[in-house]
């Protein structure tokens, strides 16, 4: 992850990836590139841009690599992509990413229907995708995001014992940072707090980001909990949109305003100005015409009594 000496918490927008690959509208490249320099103006350190997936299955992605090249401009930001295997991996070293996402599901049905692979050959391409990255890009990052890592609508019941088996493979395999998303929505705040402690005994310092969605409204109590596990890094899509287009009832990440919000709130710096992100979500809003975006903050306001973290 990018690092900042003078934040508390880094806040990673994941809206022009994981919230533009679950709504049927393309947003138009222009509408992207002026989001990001929104973005990037409140204060976003760094910004998951898009995948690198088939143009066939995601049209919606098909303009990664200019977004990509768009964003790098950027010196203060951070630019990461989502990869689901060895070609995206290539595609998105050579437009010039700082770090791969990679979705390893710890759910095997869901592995199956978000990247078509068992356990087996996932764990194989990660081999791969490591390999290649050592050998010709070693400066990019890699994360492991472990997907359904809280439960799952196809599996059901998803066991700590396997998440952290998988964790273990992932950091054998040579990945630098070790994710945790709630894919589905079914993660509480007590089972947060303890998977997250024991990731951390598991793999130490690879322990990394959580990435919630608000599906049954835990979203903030989980990063709550998170907080208390020890977890700076936190995934969250502006306007709230967002979800897996291959997991059935997989709804709503967090919504960053309100995350920020809460953030600052509490003392912890973000470096994120709450009113230039109500002004990059008008931008939003435009390149989406008619999407619902959700979120308390831009609806409420802060409130009078409401200062940054370090203000007095």
């Amino acid at each position: 992850m990018s690092q900042n000496s003078d934040i508390d918490i880094l806040v990673s927008e994941v809206g022009p990836r994981d919230g533009l690959q679950s709504v049927k509208t393309v947003m138009p490249t222009e509408a992207k590139k002026q989001w990001i320099a929104d973005l990037v103006a409140a204060g976003v350190r760094e910004i998951e841009v898009g995948s690198f997936v088939s143009h066939k299955l995601l049209p919606q992605m098909a303009d990664t690599a200019e977004v990509v090249q768009f964003a790098r401009q950027y010196s203060g930001l951070f630019v990461t992509a989502l990869v689901p295997n060895l070609r995206g991996a290539e595609d998105a070293f050579i437009a010039g990413v700082q770090k791969i996402t990679l979705p390893v599901s710890v759910s095997e049905p869901h592995s199956l229907a978000n990247v078509n692979k068992t356990h087996a050959q996932l764990f194989d391409e990660v081999r791969q995708i490591v390999e290649h990255r050592n050998h010709f890009f070693p400066d990019v990052q890699i994360e492991a995001g472990l997907s359904t890592a809280f439960g799952c609508t196809l599996q059901g019941v998803v066991e700590e014992a396997s998440v952290l088996r998988v964790a273990r493979k992932m950091a054998e395999l040579g990945v630098d940072e070790i994710g945790l998303s709630d894919t589905v929505g079914y993660g509480t705040p007590v089972q947060v707090r303890r998977l997250f402690q024991r990731l951390q005994e598991e793999v130490g310092t690879l322990a990394g980001s959580a990435h919630f969605h608000n599906t049954r409204g835990q979203g903030l109590a989980n990063v709550m909990a998170a907080l208390e596990a020890g977890v700076t890094t936190f995934d969250a899509s502006q306007g709230g949109i967002g979800g897996c287009p291959y997991a059935p009832g997989a709804s709503g990440n967090i919504v960053t305003e309100d995350l920020v919000y809460l953030l600052e709130s509490m003392g912890l710096r973000t470096g994120i100005d709450i009113d230039g992100l109500l002004e990059a979500r008008e931008t939003l809003q435009r390149g989406l015409p008619g999407e619902q975006l959700y979120g308390f903050i831009p609806d409420a306001g802060v409130g009078k009594n409401f200062h940054y973290a370090g203000e007095k």
